[in-house]
This record gives C-alpha cells, structure tokens and sequence, in this order.
C-alpha cells in the first residue's frame, strides 16, 4: 500500500491517496490525475473512480479518523493511548485545536482530496468521447461520481457544522478555491449533488464501466447504486428537517423490513500484504480503544431481565482501565476482526431515519410502529405501547443510539441536532462537550484570517 496523506490546505494541494490494494488498480497519483484531465482515457477514469473508494477509507478507520474522533466527543468512546494524552486533555477536556492535525485540525483533508478527485472525473468525462465510454456509462459514472462526493462533503460538514465547509473545489490545484460558506449552503450542495446524481444514475444503465468494491455487493449497478444514493439523501433531508423528503426518498432506497438490518453498503478493508486492516481492532483484555460506560448502565432491559440485545452484541467486558481520571471496563465487539467492515449506511438506520420522518410529519404511530420493530427484532426488548408526542423522540434518540453505535459519530451528531449535547456525560471535573472541529489553521491562514479554537476563522 503506497498511502499519501495530505493536510495542507485547499489553498496549496490537495492530493488523491495513491494505493495499490486489493482492487488491483495502478498507482494513480496526483500526476495521473493532472494527465487524466488532458488525456482521458476509459482505464484511467475507471482507476479513478477506484482510487476515490480508496481514500474513502482512509480516515473512517484511523483511531485518530472519522469513527473514533466522533465517537469520543459523543461519549460512545474513549482512547486511552498513554502515549498521546490529547484524546482526553483535547478530545474531552478542552477546545478543539485548529492547529492540531491529528485531532481539532483533522477531517478535512482527505475528504477534500476526494471530492477533487471526483471533479476530475467528471471533468473527464466531458471531454471523452463517445466511441471510448458510451452515453450510459458516462451518466452511470456521473452518478457515482457526484454520490461519492457528496457523501465526502457530508462527512465534512457533520464534523464541522455551523463552523461551515467549502463547496466549490477546482480541479485546478493553482486555481483557488471558493470560499468558507455556511452549514446550510453545504446541506443544499450535498443534496444537489445527490439529486443531480440520482437522474445520471437513472439514465446510467445497467452496468458501470468500472468495479466497485465489495463492500457494494448488491448496490454494484446504476439502478441498485440509486437506492444507496437515495438512502443518502434521506439522511441528508431528515438533517435538514425536509421530512416529506425524506419520505420520498426512503420509498427509493433499499428500506425493507424483510431484509437484514444489516444490509447496506459498507466501507471494506482486507489483511492480506498490501491491504488496508481496520485499525479500530482492537482485540485483548486491555485494548486502547475502550467504550463509555454508560453503553451499559443505560442500556434497557426486557421482561426477563435481560439488557437490550444490542449492547450485549456490540460490546464485551475487559479489564478494568484507568486513563487521565476515566475509568471504564468495557470494549467494543462490533470491529471483532481486521477484515470488519465499517458500514456507509443500512436498512436498520433508514428505518430510523424514516421514524424520524414521521415524527416530524406528526404520524406518531407510524413512527412508534417502527421504533417496536426495532426494539424487538434488533433490541430483544418488549414492545412500547404509550408512545406518544411526549415521549417519542426519547424513544428515537434511544434506539439510534443502540442501533448506530460506533458506526460513525451518529449520537455526537443526533445530540447536536436535537440540542442535547448538555445531557452528554462529563466524565471529570475539567470536561466539555465540543460541538463543532474548527476550520483547520492552515485553511484560515491560507485566507489571511486567524484560527480560533473549536470555531471559525476570524
């Protein structure tokens, strides 16, 4: 695996990470992605389109990445790296530093790597021709293009909230970039991106005119890709409280009480030599990567006594750890191997999502409906029958809780959205909650603005 890992700013280069993995692509580079532009070619689009799906992984399963940093701020996780105390003495105790690559500077980067990488492509696909890649593959490569960047802006924007992202990345690394723009004009990018994808995608035919990995296994085609698309955007219209949206395009997406809840699309990793390992295995009775103890504590139990399903599948008892006051004796089970993949989305969060949708929508017991089916199917808990106006979004809030954990950030986001990052536990006497990384200083700087801690460049 050749990695390049870049944090500079938008406003110097942003690189695609090259890698020759399990996908068998070649070393597609920031030179061949320059080539690419001037030269297209059906191979070099389709290594990257590739290479795109590569650098996707690459922050999600960093123990300084996407999953972990939000984990911690959510109080689904701690890292008790003695070697780095910052994943408390920042993480949990202080303001985010924009000057810290690792941790307040960090979620930018990559994911803005990738979304360059996805404007050459279609820039590419402008200007091939026809005899080399049909009309369909062109809309089917379209599709996926613009559904990959939106997903790497959202994660952006999840991080970074109302300290706002940018949106208009050139394919030109000389050419600036646009400026820093509200969460709400990065919510509307994200979902024009989608939609605008979506109608590619339509007319994309049956096949791409590249591989997909793995973790797309059932979503590998244009009309199966849309319903990923389409589960996207569901999250997206539920984040902007558009709930008949959502609706709508949950009826597109791969929602279905008759499938696993399990089924989805997810981020792959492998173990063979050259390959990328899920770094958030952690095996051993006194792994760095450990889980709040209040999984546990609040975890509800059914007539029998026994606690809810979920905690007992996605957590498992170790030795008891200490770390800058935390003391916690539970790990995680949901990352049991180095192969484990880490899901994009599945069935069982567009279920929630479209519990959600009917709350907003005022249909309590439509949303009550399917917030039973998953406190008994995936929970093992005894149905609800008192759910009402009241009570609902608790009952919400506690099942995306279980059902999502340390999937990717989902009770730090949920916790800001419905304004109760206050009831999120503080574990010692100098504790905080953040709710927002800062725009990393190099990005401030590249404006002649300053960083501020845990906010905005000023």
């Amino acid at each position: 695996m050749i990695k390049i890992r870049m944090f500079a700013p938008l406003l110097g280069l942003l690189v695609l990470a090259a890698c020759e993995d399990a996908f068998n692509v070649e070393d597609f580079n920031n030179e061949g992605l320059e080539t690419l532009l001037d030269n297209p070619s059906r191979s070099g689009i389709g290594a990257a389109a590739t290479g795109l799906l590569i650098t996707v992984r690459d922050e999600f399963d960093d123990r300084n990445g996407y999953v972990s940093l939000l984990g911690i701020l959510g109080r689904e996780s701690y890292n008790f790296d003695g070697s780095d105390p910052r994943f408390i003495t920042e993480m949990l105790e202080g303001d985010l530093n924009p000057s810290s690559p690792a941790f307040g500077g960090n979620l930018w980067g990559e994911r803005y790597a990738n979304i360059r990488t996805g404007a050459i492509i279609l820039g590419a696909v402008e200007a091939i021709s026809d005899a080399e890649l049909s009309p369909e593959e062109k809309e089917a490569t379209r599709g996926y293009a613009k559904t990959m960047m939106a997903h790497e802006l959202l994660l952006v924007v999840n991080a970074h909230d109302a300290n706002g992202a940018v949106i208009d990345v050139p394919t030109d690394p000389s050419v600036s970039p646009g400026p820093i723009v509200t969460k709400t004009e990065v919510l509307d990018r994200i979902e024009q991106w989608l939609d605008e994808a979506a109608d590619h995608l339509s007319d994309g035919g049956a096949a791409f005119p590249f591989t997909l990995s793995s973790g797309f296994t059932g979503f590998d085609t244009p009309p199966t890709f849309r319903e990923f698309n389409r589960a996207l955007a569901a999250r997206v219209n539920i984040y902007t409280e558009d709930y008949g949206e959502a609706l709508d395009d949950l009826e597109e997406s791969f929602l279905d009480l008759g499938a696993p809840l399990d089924l989805g699309v997810y981020v792959v990793f492998g173990s063979t030599p050259g390959d990328e390992p899920n770094d958030l295995y952690d095996p051993g009775s006194s792994p760095d990567i450990v889980a709040h103890p209040s999984l546990v504590t609040d975890a509800q139990s059914n007539g029998l006594g026994e606690i809810d399903l979920r905690a007992q599948r996605k957590l498992r008892s170790v030795t008891s750890q200490t770390q800058g006051g935390i003391t916690t004796d539970v790990a995680f089970n949901i990352y049991a191997e180095l192969t484990a993949p880490i899901p994009f989305i599945r069935n069982e969060e567009l279920i929630l999502l479209r519990a959600e949708a009917n709350i907003g929508e005022g249909a309590i017991n439509l949303a009550a409906s399917d917030l039973n089916f998953l406190r008994q199917e995936s929970g093992g808990l005894d149905e609800r029958t008192d759910l009402n106006a009241g009570n609902i979004e608790d009952e919400l809030l506690y099942n995306r809780r279980y059902s999502l954990m340390f999937e990717g950030g989902h009770r730090w986001i949920d916790a800001r959205r419905f304004g109760r990052l206050d009831e999120l536990p503080l574990d010692t006497p100098n504790s905080q909650v953040n709710s927002a990384f800062p725009i990393p200083e190099a990005e401030c700087l590249a404006r002649g603005l300053e960083a501020s801690l845990g906010g905005a460049c000023q």
